[in-house]
């Protein structure tokens, strides 16, 4: 049973969901032009904000990060966006000579260690590449969701990143039913990876498949007892983060918008 058999349901006010989405996304897209760009982690919810882009036809450029130690399926997706939409994936890569000294001086796992050696492993691998490709942009497009933990449990719709530039959050009050009733809907290529119960999917390391009843994030550096993050969302909200599209909707919300959600074997729900 794949990952669509589970969780694919089209619950109250999805329709109302989607079109707010769309509408910050083409705000981002008036608002800063070919300064916003989709900061993609070919995620499931980032491959639907990648649809989305594609199927309105709006000017945002896409790029994501090649960390060195992601998983095969994962990288496929990137000649898949290009073949299905037309879209080019600027790739970013940590620095060769950084990544040489630092596995040098720690190992080809340190992270298994401690938090600090993980996050330094982070931070030579995902935060350097992450700032190369944020530099000159205004804004970036990410797949957050208010659901996904306690820790991004008030994700906003816009929010500033602490580093002068916007970051949009067009899917935050989606549902993780909502994402997957998007994809069966669109037929949106997905990571198959997902379909072996890896509903966050990071570094091969880093990364594995979650069992019934554990949150969604634990199967990420699941020997830590710590926020399962990683440093590239650290801020989630600041001054002037709101906007009117942060307003409560008075759609009703689904039952399975509790944060954190945990899997369900049976129906794919939270627990």
């Amino acid at each position: 049973m794949g990952a669509i058999d589970l969780y694919a349901r089209k619950t109250a006010g999805f329709d109302e969901r989607l079109a707010r989405t769309v509408e910050v996304l083409r705000q981002a897209a008036a608002d800063f032009g070919p300064g916003a760009l989709q900061s993609t982690s070919l995620g499931v919810e980032d491959m639907v904000i990648t649809d989305l882009i594609a199927r309105h036809q709006l000017p945002i450029a896409l790029a994501t990060l090649d960390t060195g130690k992601l998983h095969a399926e994962t990288l496929a997706l990137i000649p898949r966006i290009q073949q299905r939409y037309g879209l080019e994936v600027e790739v970013f890569a940590p620095v060769n000579e950084q990544v040489v000294h630092f596995v040098r001086a720690n190992g080809e796992e340190p992270m298994y260690r401690s938090v600090e050696l993980r996050k330094a492993c982070c931070g030579v691998r995902k935060l350097e590449p992450l700032a190369r490709m944020l530099t000159g942009r205004t804004a970036w497009i990410t797949g957050l969701r208010r659901e996904q933990s306690a820790n991004r449990a008030e994700v906003p719709f816009r929010e500033e990143d602490g580093q002068g530039r916007v970051k949009v959050n067009p899917l935050a009050e989606w549902t993780w039913a909502d994402v997957w009733h998007y994809v069966q809907a669109h037929d949106v290529p997905y990571n198959p990876l997902h379909d072996q119960f890896m509903p966050s999917i990071g570094c091969a390391p880093c990364t594995r498949a979650i069992a019934v009843g554990e949150d969604f994030r634990s199967g990420r550096w699941w020997w830590e007892d710590s926020s399962k993050e990683c440093g590239l969302h650290a801020t989630h909200a600041g001054p002037g983060a709101t906007s009117s599209l942060d307003a409560p909707s008075s759609a009703p919300e689904s039952d399975s918008q509790a944060s954190p959600l945990t899997f369900n074997a049976t129906s794919g729900a939270s627990a």
